[in-house]
């Protein structure tokens, strides 16, 4: 069960459904990997469109780890998403806006 409330959004990797979170530490791994001045820009690059499919993956890596999910990235990389490039997106953008106003971010 996904709990919205408290960050957390729902994906399909290789058919097993995972819960993704961003906790403070897998922020502190997302700015890192991303080389991010700050997570306001990484925010900003969603809103705008401007995100790379780098981005993507990196939210979603940092969201894995956050949700109890230790994947390396290789693993991935290598995973089939439910939902595709389309899905993996969606669900990027909703980490990031349940990280910062989950009372706020529907989806």
């Amino acid at each position: 069960m996904v709990n919205p409330m408290a960050g957390e959004v729902a994906l399909v990797l290789d058919g097993e459904r995972r819960v993704l979170k961003l906790t403070l530490g897998a922020l502190a791994e997302l700015e890192e990997a991303l080389g991010a001045e700050s997570l306001v820009a990484l925010v900003e690059r969603f809103e705008t469109g401007g995100f790379r499919a780098r981005d993507v993956m990196a939210l979603l890596l940092a969201g894995l780890h956050g949700g109890g999910h230790p994947l390396p990235a290789s693993a991935l990389l290598g995973a089939e998403i439910e939902g595709g490039a389309v899905e993996a997106a969606r669900v990027a953008g909703l980490l990031l806006a349940r990280a910062f106003n989950p009372a706020g971010a529907a989806g």
